[in-house]
């Protein structure tokens, strides 16, 4: 691809999933992290899960979801999305577009295949709580 077709390098932005629990019950959600020095807008997230059935081989193909948020500010997290632990077994993708300023970026995080488990879960200090991350 030619370079001036690729767009400016995502930096600073992270999707996580997140373990909490409510009443008892464990709860997984998605978020999306903004560590950049400046305010995002006009944010779009389109996610998906994809992968394979290991019983018969088949494609396994969730509903693409659509989520859009006004603004994020400097170092602030926004709830995308509950996710189910049904999902965990497939490869989870959130595709990220946003504005600063006049400049739009776009970017795809990618949790691959059982990436997201309570093993694989370490202290996220912008939550307080256990979770998986993508930068």
């Amino acid at each position: 691809m030619r370079e001036e077709l690729k767009g400016p390098k995502v930096e600073n932005v992270a999707v996580a999933v997140v373990m909490d629990e409510i009443e008892g019950e464990k709860e997984f959600c998605v978020y999306l992290l903004n560590l950049r020095n400046d305010i995002m807008e006009g944010i779009i997230i389109s996610s998906t899960g994809y992968g394979e059935n290991t019983q018969t081989g088949g494609k396994i193909k969730t509903s693409t979801l659509r989520h859009s948020l006004e603004v994020l500010l400097p170092n602030e997290v926004a709830k995308i999305e509950p996710i189910m632990p049904d999902l965990f077994g497939l490869t989870n993708e959130y595709w990220v577009s946003f504005w600063v300023e006049e400049t739009m970026y776009d970017k795809r995080f990618i949790f691959p295949v059982e990436s997201i488990s309570e093993k694989k879960m370490k202290y996220l200090k912008h939550f307080n709580k256990l979770g998986v991350i993508v930068k």
